[in-house]
């Protein structure tokens, strides 16, 4: 068979994996496999479907699987180029150990199939493309907010842990102010009670929420925000650049009609001159 040949093949199987009605089909099944993982959560006694839970999941994994086959024959040594593809091979994977012996505990995994939203729809990859990128730039005000922590942690230790069990250790310190930075029940069960026994301590629980949960965490939103409004203009400049060189093959090819039917003008004067 020649490569012509071959290329065309793989071309049809590429636009046949691509396809509305192939891709709109893998996700009606990550999504049937959503609902029925999470029916295996609950106990059922009813005995068919206790029966025919584990034939549809053994059936849409093979569909996975078989999926995952005609993309290595479509796209050949292009598949393994691509990220969203390694990820959809490791999901796959996972979901063909066993569920006895040493691999038991692969079976709660097996709902990490339903991340295969992500690679097979476009807006979902879009938001965790933007988050990827903003890794970075998290792990700076990552490591700002863990100083912050450390420095507020051995503070309260110093100065509540006398008669605070809460502020007993490094340890306890930081699972408490961890839970006034997220400001669930800091007040009642934190802030009060410490008060109680050290009446400014009201100062401290203010200024590590204002740096922490309004000032930090906000950094996080920014800096996620910027990244998402980054892959937007990236999209539009490849857009632009897409449609200009278009519209330059465009006026090519105008140019290349043009100047045929100039010479097929020239001829026929030509020729009419010799008449």
């Amino acid at each position: 068979m020649s490569t012509q040949a071959v290329n065309s093949w793989r071309d049809q199987l590429v636009d046949f994996v691509e396809a509305p009605f192939f891709v709109n089909f893998i996700t009606g099944l990550i999504l049937l496999n959503a609902v029925t993982l999470g029916l295996d959560t609950y106990p059922v006694e009813n005995e068919f479907l206790s029966r025919m839970a584990p034939v549809i999941d053994t059936v849409i994994v093979t569909v996975f699987v078989f999926e995952l086959l005609l993309k290595m024959v479509a796209y050949g040594p292009r598949f393994f180029k691509g990220g969203w593809n390694w990820f959809d091979l490791i999901i796959v994977s996972i979901s063909l150990f066993p569920d006895a012996g040493a691999f038991t505990v692969l079976r709660a995994m097996r709902i990490l199939r339903v991340f295969r939203l992500f690679s097979v729809m476009p807006d979902m990859r879009k938001v965790v493309e933007a988050l990827m990128k903003a890794i970075p730039g998290m792990g700076a005000i990552l490591a700002v907010l863990a100083l912050m922590f450390y420095v507020s942690a051995v503070m309260a230790t110093k100065l509540f842990g006398a008669t605070q069990p809460m502020f007993e250790t490094l340890g306890a310190s930081a699972f408490t102010l961890f839970q006034v930075m997220t400001l669930e029940g800091w007040a009642m069960e934190v802030a009060r009670p410490t008060m109680e026994q050290y009446p400014f301590a009201w100062l401290f629980f203010l200024v590590f929420i204002v740096l922490t949960s309004f000032a930090v965490l906000n950094m996080f939103i920014a800096v996620i925000v910027d990244s998402l409004q980054s892959k937007h203009f990236d999209e539009e400049e490849e857009r632009n650049a897409k449609m200009e060189a278009e519209a330059a093959a465009d006026r090519d090819d105008m140019q290349a009609e043009l100047k045929a039917i100039r010479d097929e003008l020239k001829a026929l004067r030509a020729e009419l001159s010799n008449r």
